[in-house]
């Protein structure tokens, strides 16, 4: 069919041209002012949709504009009365209120205090007054001490209450408020407010902007329908109906003379028309139209796709001895009805074309699939597997990968170095080829050698008349032969200027050899692998330095101690490094401390922010802080480190770092515990019950603000201290109380030893691997026998320096240690003297025999001795020096009333 014969008939517009022509114009040109002028006189379905748009659009911008001054003006109105309630409660909840009631001058206490909260809150007035309602406060004190305007018996009563009234200032809403004592007697009112011009100010100042945005809305609509009416003039070319009835003439005409075959399926598979050619093609009977196309007499497959209306391109289906190309495309691309139309013609010469297009579909599809399967973990060995699974069958029978062996551990590959096989796959399971892990070097004449050595792919066709690969294994080479592996593809895995390895695919089943398309497919699938093989190397990389730097943070070992019998776990998560950490540190006085804490988020990022709070933990604990004092002391580390790195661009802030920092002493079986923004620790007592101890919750490390609170605990000898991380109570989708109670009920199951509790804390977790990192310490106290504690109160008298060396002398020899009695001396007649001249009453000497002698003096003074070195004329200055010198360690620990100087000196060798 011409080209010209088929458009020739569809083109009335240019009758119409000519005609207006004829009636006295020239050429017809569209102008906007023109559409609209048409539109405007409804003349056209463009005019109507046009009117029907702008009064839809109007209508609805109205009502928007309506709506949203409302909701506006009752927003603000609702703001009012919040503010109004937050600042008298606040007002009267203020520290020293009740007691400035309670004052000889209310007013003179109140007055300057309720106006500067006025000003600062952002309300017309705050009215403090007593139960009878006369002002103690107003903004104008010329109202003070009169009765104030508005309801407060639900005050009086205890109850808060917001009412919106006319009073001394004009139209206002106000609160009302109780302010009580401490027995929660009402002592006074506070009342807050805002007036009612100051809430419609608000309403007011965005009117000018709802107004704008109403018209900028109808301006735009506007607009649209003008376009939409533009569009609609150009499809019908300014045409009437008579002229489009011609025009649908003139197609119905075309529709039965062309020789091709045309249908028009509706969406239910209904045949709506059939011309002449289809008929005759697919031999439909006379009444075929508006019945299914399944009940026409096609056949099976192409009454399938009439029905299914799926797209098909040349599609060949085979019709008695014809065989016919079908072409099948969707009626509703451009918002037409649903359905499809299909043309058909008698073409069998498109039988070879239909076998390579589906040939052509099948490796496009496969490279889909290879972009879907093919890197689903960041595993190198994993993803080798998956491209192997990918090829096998579809593409080659068997399937390898073979990379170099810094590439599994996720460093780059040495050309000169050997390959390790990371994945095989095939059709059997005894192929006579290196089996999955072995180590393999590549002659220069195989094709994998090839291939490595030039980066290219290699295509070996027939295998069996290519000698050079039989270098690699004469042996195994002749064991391939028999087997029927006859064709081979090596492709190179290259990443940039990489080459990480190689893929060979083999063929044995199927007797074609592989061709040129063949080897482009394999080039092209695997170059996608590629892409995914080299991320999982360096996430590898990565996770391997992150798992380096963070054992290296982390504790090997823990220090020798004997207040605490501690066994412990870390895990780490199944995917990443996370920031959990945790550590024991021996403090002064047999104490000891324990810590655990977690940064937010994984990586080299964490893992290193984890290790500097370690650092500052372990710096800090030297200074013999409280608990309190110590997360005080690193929140405001960290919020250092977060301004110091909020002035780079590339680095992370440490916001999201908890720490837990709990102090056991063995000789009262005392800890002290502080938190921020760490979950509690668990505690199981001696009798097996186990609970979660309160202990305040302070904020994460980093926001500061806020002081931290800390708990004291009296724990039984035998008593089991667990801390923590929220890796082992968090899981995906489920609270954390779940997780906490499952805790406490494998804690109540648990034997006696903390080696036991961890294993039964961690056997009860499901899933076994996490997506976040574990610490636990499990802590089982023990408490100082008495026989091995010695103290003695010192009267303020420079003479019982004596009683007390000779009292020490004493206890030494009790205890056999008669070789530490001259240094023990030495130190605490040192340490007692200084406490005498310098410090203040009462005095205690305490001794403590533990892995280690342990001498502290305690005074009430806060003021702290010092290392210094006399000169040769000084006559003092050298009892700390001589302490230092014949303690093993030594230094002040603070407590709220006082001081404690100790020193350590190391037990004799038995």
């Amino acid at each position: 069919m011409g080209r010209s014969k088929t458009r020739s008939p569809l083109r009335p517009g240019a009758a119409a041209s000519a005609r207006r022509r004829q009636e006295g114009g020239g050429p017809s040109r569209w102008h906007p002012l023109t559409a609209l002028r048409s539109a405007l006189r409804g003349r056209s379905v463009a005019g109507q949709v046009f009117v029907l748009h702008l009064v839809i659009v109007l209508l609805l911008v109205v009502a928007a504009v309506v709506a949203l001054v409302l909701q506006v003006r009752r927003d603000s109105t609702q703001e009012a009365r919040n503010r109004s309630l937050a600042v008298a409660e606040t007002f009267a909840n203020a520290p020293g209120t009740v007691a400035a009631l309670d004052s000889p001058d209310p007013t003179a206490v109140l007055q300057p205090r309720a106006e500067a909260a006025r000003r600062d809150s952002d309300v017309d007035f705050i009215v403090v007054m007593n139960t009878d309602g006369i002002r103690y406060t107003h903004p104008r004190p010329d109202r003070i001490g009169k009765q104030f305007v508005g309801t407060i018996e639900p005050a009086l009563a205890g109850e808060p209450v917001v009412e919106e009234i006319d009073g001394t200032i004009g139209e206002l809403v106000q609160a009302v408020v109780p302010v009580e004592d401490g027995d929660g007697t009402v002592v006074g009112l506070v009342s807050a407010g805002i007036t009612i011009e100051n809430v419609g100010g608000a309403t007011e100042a965005q009117l000018p902007l709802v107004l704008s945005a109403a018209l900028a809305a109808l301006a735009l609509a506007t607009g649209g329908a003008a376009l939409v009416s533009r569009r609609l003039l150009r499809q019908t070319h300014g045409l009437g109906p008579h002229e489009m009835t011609r025009m649908y003439e003139h197609h119905n005409a075309v529709l039965h003379a062309v020789r091709e075959g045309v249908l028009i399926v509706d969406g239910d598979g209904t045949l709506m028309l059939a011309n002449d050619e289809a008929r005759r093609l697919f031999g439909l009977p006379p009444d075929a139209e508006g019945k299914h196309v399944r009940d026409i007499g096609l056949d099976p497959g192409t009454a399938e796709l009439l029905a299914s209306g799926r797209v098909a391109t040349d599609e060949v289906h085979r019709v008695g001895d014809r065989l016919l190309a079908v072409n099948q495309r969707p009626t509703d691309r451009s918002g037409g009805p649903p359905g499809s139309v299909v043309t058909v013609r008698d073409s069998t010469e498109l039988s070879a074309l239909s076998g390579r297009a589906e040939a052509s579909r099948e490796r496009l599809n496969m490279l889909y699939d290879a972009g879907v399967a093919i890197g689903t973990s960041l595993d190198v060995t994993r993803t080798a597997e998956e491209l192997t699974e990918l090829a096998v069958p579809r593409f080659a029978d068997f399937a390898a990968v073979d990379l170099f062996e810094y590439v599994l551990a996720g460093g780059h590959p040495d050309p000169a170095g050997a390959l390790r096989r990371t994945a095989i796959t095939g059709i059997a399971d005894d192929p006579p080829l290196y089996p999955k892990g072995e180590k393999i070097r590549f002659v220069a004449s195989s094709p994998q050698g090839r291939s490595l050595t030039s980066g290219r792919p290699v295509l070996e066709p027939r295998l069996a008349e290519a000698p050079g690969w039989q270098a690699q294994d004469v042996e195994r080479s002749a064991q391939v032969m028999e087997y029927g592996i006859h064709s081979l593809i090596t492709v190179p895995l290259r990443a940039g200027a990489l080459v990480l390895g190689v893929v060979s695919f083999w063929r044995s089943r199927k007797s074609a050899p592989f061709d040129t398309e063949e080897l482009a497919l394999a080039e092209e699938l695997v170059a996608r692998a590629a892409v995914a093989i080299d991320n999982a190397r360096r996430y590898t990389r990565e996770h391997n330095m992150a798992v380096t730097l963070q054992q290296s943070l982390l504790p090997r070992s823990l220090p020798e101690q004997s207040a605490l019998e501690i066994a412990y776990r870390y895990l780490p998560a199944q995917a990443g490094v996370g920031g959990d950490w945790f550590d024991v540190l021996p403090l002064s006085g047999a104490r000891v401390a324990l810590v655990v804490g977690d940064v937010v988020g994984h990586g080299l990022h964490a893992a290193a922010t984890m290790g500097r709070l370690r650092t500052a933990v372990h710096n800090f604990s030297a200074l013999d802080l409280p608990p309190d004092e110590l997360l005080g002391l690193l929140d405001e580390l960290v919020a250092r480190i977060d301004q110091d790195e909020a002035q780079d661009e590339h680095s992370a802030l440490v916001t999201g770092a908890t720490c837990l920092y709990a102090v056991y002493d063995p000789v009262s079986g005392h800890c002290t515990v502080a938190r921020a923004g760490h979950l509690p620790p668990a505690l199981v007592w001696p009798d097996g019950s186990a609970e979660f101890p309160d202990v305040p919750a302070g904020p994460p490390l980093g926001l500061g603000g806020l002081p931290y609170e800390s708990a004291d605990l009296e724990l039984p000898e035998g008593s089991r201290l667990v801390l923590y991380t929220d890796g082992l109570v968090e899981e995906r989708g489920r609270d954390i109380d779940v997780g906490l109670e499952r805790l406490r009920e494998a804690l109540s199951r648990a034997g006696d030893s903390p080696e036991d509790t961890c294993r039964a804390v961690l056997d009860s977790r499901r899933p076994v691997r996490a997506g976040d990192d574990i610490a636990l310490i499990v802590a089982r106290t023990r408490v100082l026998p008495a026989d091995r504690i010695a103290e003695w109160p010192v009267p303020s008298d420079p003479a019982a320096v004596g009683e007390v060396r000779a009292a020490v002398t004493r206890k030494l020899a009790e205890w056999g240690l008669e070789e530490l009695t001259f240094p023990t001396e030495l130190i605490l007649s040192e340490l007692v003297t200084n406490a005498l001249r310098y410090g203040g009453s009462p005095i205690q000497v305490r001794l403590l025999r533990d892995r280690s002698l342990i001498c502290e003096v305690y005074d009430a003074s806060s003021t702290s001795p010092h290392l210094r070195y006399a000169t040769m004329t000084d006559e003092g200055g050298r009892g700390l020096f001589l302490v230092a010198q014949l303690a093993e360690r030594w230094g002040t620990r603070y407590l709220p009333t006082g001081k404690v100087i100790w020193a350590e000196l190391p037990l004799p060798e038995s």
